[in-house]
């Protein structure tokens, strides 16, 4: 049987123009939250929602609209502030209905204390740039949120406006909003953000419609009509500046104010298209429907949306320039690192970071640039002293590694780029990028206390972890790639004799 909430969910649905298709069953697990599933088989191609623009909650749409272009808000900042305003008018906002079906904030790093983002997300993808967004976030706060709630009508609770509740709003935005359509901009879309998420397993498509009576050879002659005006209106008004009087100006501009408010009012009020979700594959009766995000990687679902899936196909690691720079520092001296990554930047590479797949296979530019970083003195001399002019031929760009000629800008391939050093290199630097994680537990500890966590009650801790394994392992086969190169793969080969440092 339906909670309450539920039932008020779908009676406001059915007020608001949003029509929700029988087959789809809305559901709720005993932590209230609510999923998408097929109350019978559906069929590719099946419309299942359509949602009225008008339902969306937009910065158009919100009673909040005048307050926020005055302030000249924009983007999520601006949605934000959307989203606090109607959740602090309660019952008398026209999205009450809707707002008390989603949870008070998604459970993201973002809205994390600051400790247990140190604790559990420590040398992640993600630690450096969630703290960075917490500082950003607090900034937009005192500047662009504080001030607003003196201007608050009597009837929204100035509590609304408080940081925890933008942390909140913003992880709703991050998580559940869509691209609604030039107009609107992004928005919340009721329905559509209940569908939850399977990375690679799309069943049911985002998409907008438009009005039926509006064909493509009609927009075309709008299209044309208002250029041609455009036009027209741009002459005249060139053939006028000189003639207007600065009283005529300012008569003007409040003319043309209040025309594009007309304009917005008439269009939001005429806009009879609407958004639809439809069925991509078929889905049996009783199974979950999800949507997709897109192709992501565990660090960004854990960013953006609060959890990570354990059959992850497209996570990444990153290897930051810095370790690179880091490594070779204590391996040759300061001075010539840095005339080795300026030889790097010369060459056309501004990376700052470098990808490794999620089969262990190191970005082509990392490779290029412990190369450079490897060149014999002479001929890093003559490399860097052909890049100095203005024309460099492509002989200017070419080294020679091992029996291979190799152009620098140009695709090569990783074994011919992969030398003995090189491998020596890689194996030291993965080693850094292991040792952010700490030294407090393995990968195969951290395995164990994966299997150990009990959901929902272990939430942070669990994903927190799962995007540790994921990355880790990643890491390790790096280093298996790598030592399949040096002979040190299963065989049981001899490892090659380790580079000398210089000084």
């Amino acid at each position: 049987m339906a909670s309450r909430r539920l039932i008020a969910f779908k009676k406001w649905m059915k007020a608001n123009g949003v029509d929700c298709s029988d087959a789809l069953d809305l559901v709720e697990d005993q932590n209230d939250a609510v999923s998408v599933k097929a109350s019978r088989d559906l069929k590719e191609g099946d419309v299942v929602a359509n949602i009225s623009k008008t339902a969306c909650l937009t910065v158009k749409t919100s009673g909040a609209r005048e307050m926020i272009e005055s302030a000249e808000l924009d983007g999520p900042l601006a949605l934000s502030v959307a989203i606090m305003y109607e959740r602090g008018l309660g019952q008398e906002s026209p999205w009450a209905g809707y707002l008390q079906i989603l949870p008070f904030q998604e459970d993201l790093p973002l809205v994390w204390p600051l400790d247990e983002l140190d604790s559990l997300l420590s040398g992640t993808e993600i630690h450096k740039d969630v703290k960075k967004d917490h500082g950003l976030v607090y900034e937009d706060w005192e500047e662009n949120i504080v001030p607003l709630t003196p201007l608050l009508p009597e009837n929204v609770d100035p509590g609304s406006f408080g940081i925890k509740e933008y942390l909140a709003a913003k992880s709703l935005i991050a998580s559940r909003s869509f691209e609604i359509d030039d107009y609107h901009g992004w928005g919340m879309v009721p329905l559509a953000d209940l569908f939850n998420h399977k990375t690679g397993e799309e069943d049911v498509h985002f998409t907008a419609e438009l009005p039926h009576s509006e064909s493509d050879s009609e927009a075309d002659e709008t299209d044309n009509s208002d250029a041609a005006s455009a036009a027209t209106d741009e002459e005249d008004e060139t053939s006028s500046k000189n003639s207007t009087s600065p009283e005529q100006s300012l008569e003007d501009e409040n003319t043309d104010e209040e025309a594009k408010e007309e304009e917005d009012s008439s269009m939001l009020q005429d806009d009879v298209s609407s958004l639809e979700m439809i069925m991509v594959k078929n889905v049996p009766a009783g199974a979950e429907v999800y949507n997709t995000y897109g192709l992501i990687g565990n660090a960004a679902l854990l960013h953006r949306y609060g959890f990570t899936e354990l059959d992850n196909l497209y996570n990444i690691v990153n290897i930051d320039l810095d370790l690179v720079t880091e490594w070779s520092t204590s391996s040759f001296t300061t001075r010539y690192t840095r005339a080795r990554l300026a030889l790097f930047k010369k060459l056309g590479y501004n990376s700052e970071y470098f990808e490794v797949s999620s089969t262990g296979e190191p970005e082509t530019e990392l490779l290029m640039l412990l190369n450079i970083l490897l060149l014999p003195e002479d001929t890093y001399n003559k490399l860097d002293l052909a890049l100095t002019g203005d024309c460099v031929s492509k002989e200017g760009r070419e080294i020679t590694i091992g029996k291979h000629k190799v152009k620098f800008g140009e695709s090569c391939s990783s074994d011919v780029l992969l030398t003995d050093g090189v491998c020596e290199a890689l194996l030291a630097i993965v080693d850094k990028r292991e040792g952010l994680y700490g030294t407090s537990s393995s990968l195969e500890d951290d395995v164990v206390k994966v299997e150990s966590c009990v959901l929902p009650r272990d939430r942070r801790l669990y994903h927190s972890l799962v995007l540790r394994v994921s990355e880790r392992r990643i890491l390790e086969k790096l280093r298996s790639y790598v030592r399949e190169r040096l002979g040190e793969g299963v065989s049981g080969g001899k490892r090659r004799k380790k580079m000398n440092s210089k000084s």
